[in-house]
């Protein structure tokens, strides 16, 4: 076995260590009755909203397909979107077993489907993981900045609680401002002796392949470009969209909008990153979210962030296999 491969291995335990500590530390603070009373969440929840939701996920699946074609154009090659979308969702049922398995499987489908060179399929990968990095950033500052009402009540409390001479939001603002400003300078006046140090050299080939990510996007063609802009608005509306629709799957939970599922988004996406595919960790702080922001008994908070998270997987695992059945169907055919 590989040193990567070793590293993988260890790096998918420890991620899924995460995930099942958090669901046994969990379910160990419950008592009887709020177990009973999860389930009973789970047993009055209308499945016919859940079955939207996944729906959602499947579409924002689509679209995030639709937008990969679009980095293939400069090569000159133009993917089928049903291969497309196949290997988009196979993806992300990799991502689920393995970290970044994912990426490497799906350009792998389109090398056996389409016959695209996998160094290329690869290369196309990047620049989207590097889009969306910046697009994820670019939404948690955004969010930080014009969330308004209950949710930046409970952030700036949560803060107050653990730095008791505080200033207000706007102070907090500015420094943030103040500090990426120091951060620019410090990169332009003393970034090449910091390179010889590996973990400042790490950084700028990140920020550099940030900006070469960025602008491949704006040199596909005006169209394209706009395109691309547009598919990956839609990306993450979607991604919002499918916690609205979860909400009314819950009676104690069908009067939330718009802004409580985006909130939402925010706490799940971060869940994401500190567990293998977010198991126990995502449904675990949109729980948080709604009960501490929005005062959702936690029981329906338990049940709605599992089924929010539930459904994004079930979705997933379905339709991937159908495809990895498809694929594998395909591919004996043509070898007779």
């Amino acid at each position: 076995m590989s040193n990567q491969r070793v590293k993988d291995v260890v790096r998918m335990v420890i991620f899924l260590g995460i995930g099942f500590f958090f669901i046994w530390w969990f379910l160990l603070k419950l008592d009887p009755e709020q177990k009973a009373a999860i389930w009973n969440s789970f047993r009055e929840a209308n499945y016919w909203w859940v079955a939207l939701a996944m729906g959602c996920c499947l579409l924002s699946h689509f679209v995030r397909a639709l937008r990969w074609r679009l980095l293939f154009k400069p090569l000159g090659l133009s993917p089928t979107l049903n291969h497309t979308f196949g290997s988009v969702v196979i993806a992300y049922m990799g991502n689920l077993a393995f970290p970044r398995a994912g990426e490497v499987m799906r350009c792998a489908t389109l090398r056996t489907s389409e016959g695209i060179p996998l160094e290329k399929s690869l290369g196309t990968v990047v620049t989207e993981r590097i889009i969306d990095l910046i697009a994820f950033a670019i939404i948690v500052l955004v969010g930080l900045v014009v969330m308004m009402g209950k949710a930046k009540d409970w952030l700036y409390d949560t803060l107050s609680e653990k730095f008791t001479a505080l200033p207000n939001m706007a102070v907090i603002i500015g420094a943030l401002v103040v500090l990426a400003l120091l951060a620019f300078l410090v990169y332009k006046l003393l970034w090449h002796k910091l390179l010889r140090f590996k973990p400042f050299a790490k950084i700028d080939e990140l920020v550099r392949n940030m900006v070469v990510g960025v602008k491949s996007v704006f040199h596909m063609g005006r169209k394209n470009s706009l395109m691309f802009l547009f598919y990956s608005a839609i990306i993450y509306l979607l991604y919002i969209l499918g916690g609205l629709i979860i909400f009314h799957a819950f009676g104690e939970t069908s009067w939330l909008g718009l802004r409580a599922a985006f909130v939402v988004y925010l706490f799940g996406t971060v869940g994401m990153t500190f567990s293998q595919g977010g198991i126990g960790v995502y449904p675990a702080l949109v729980m948080m979210g709604l009960t501490d922001i929005y005062g959702i008994s936690m029981e329906v908070g338990t049940a709605c962030g599992w089924m929010l998270w539930g459904s994004q997987q079930a979705a997933v695992i379905a339709v991937g296999a159908a495809y990895m059945i498809y694929f594998s169907v395909k591919k004996r055919r043509r070898t007779r």
